[in-house]
């Protein structure tokens, strides 16, 4: 995967918008190879898509010390904590393109379950303590930011 270059980016903005709309849109599509709903859904906006995308390549441009595999597979972990069909399936289509074994995928979609597991335990069991505080004190815990629902490793325990 690549992100659209500043001479392109350039060129396309020199456009009529309709114009650029199409040509940002095929650009997308050159990258993922295929076209995210979203946009195709703004085509008709190109007010409101053209900075979106070039908002989206910024940030991917940014994105030098993760491999555009990691980057995919964070964002189906994402996607599918989000709960988001159209985001998941899309990204699940990228990563089969892009040669991903499907053990690989299935890892992110488990470690994105257990960090949503973990999210709704810390955030109900604060709001519990909150609300209906425990009558004995000594088993409360600290409500501080540690959750130590999930086992995974932070990088503070390297």
């Amino acid at each position: 995967m690549t992100t659209l270059a500043f001479e392109d980016i350039g060129e396309i903005l020199k456009k009529e918008p309709d114009d650029a709309a199409k040509a940002v849109l095929k650009e997308v599509e050159s990258i993922y190879g295929e076209v995210p709903y979203i946009l195709q859904f703004m085509e008709d906006k190109p007010d409101l898509l053209i900075p979106k995308v070039l908002y989206d390549n910024s940030i991917m441009r940014e994105f030098k010390r993760l491999d555009q595999r990691t980057i995919e597979l964070i964002s189906i972990g994402v996607s599918a904590a989000l709960r988001c069909t159209h985001c998941l399936d899309m990204h699940l289509r990228v990563a089969k393109r892009m040669g991903i074994p499907r053990d690989e995928i299935f890892d992110a979609i488990l470690i994105a379950g257990t960090l949503s597991n973990a999210s709704v335990l810390a955030y109900g069991t604060r709001a519990l303590d909150t609300e209906v505080p425990a009558t004995d004190r000594s088993s409360k815990k600290s409500n501080n930011d540690e959750c130590h629902v999930c086992e995974i490793p932070t990088m503070e325990d390297d």
